[in-house]
């Protein structure tokens, strides 16, 4: 049980420090800062990530809770690789401000999904309170 908790702890640790990274780079961007350049803010975000994702396979292993049986962990993996491809799309050179900006919110707005659907366990998320 003690092994868990840490675990879960590591993983929601994490999280706020992918969703906070994530969000600052966005800020960054849309600023054309120059610190988006800076060798460890484009390492940094893979290393924590790779610990989110090993914390989440390690919990789903202890929990016995597994995607495509329980629809809650499911909505989190689809939600995740809409995650990733709006993101990359907003972090990604070439298209302008305002469409990096747009794919920036709308994946804000799947991370907070992920999020609301972790804390419920429900995969309406916080689409639940519609009815």
């Amino acid at each position: 049980m003690l092994f868990y908790l840490a675990v879960k702890y590591l993983h929601i640790g994490c999280v706020v420090l992918s969703g906070s990274g994530f969000f600052l780079r966005g800020l960054l961007m849309l600023g054309d800062s120059p610190l988006l350049q800076r060798r460890w803010l484009k390492i940094a975000p893979h290393v924590n990530d790779t610990v989110l994702l090993a914390a989440a396979l390690i919990l789903v292993a202890l929990s016995g809770q597994y995607p495509f049986v329980d629809a809650w962990v499911t909505a989190k993996v689809f939600g995740l690789v809409g995650y990733i491809i709006l993101g990359t799309l907003a972090l990604r050179p070439g298209r302008s401000k305002g469409v990096r900006a747009a794919f920036w919110l709308a994946a804000l707005a799947v991370f907070a999904y992920i999020v609301s659907v972790a804390l419920s366990k429900d995969a309406r998320g916080y689409f639940a309170v519609l009815g």
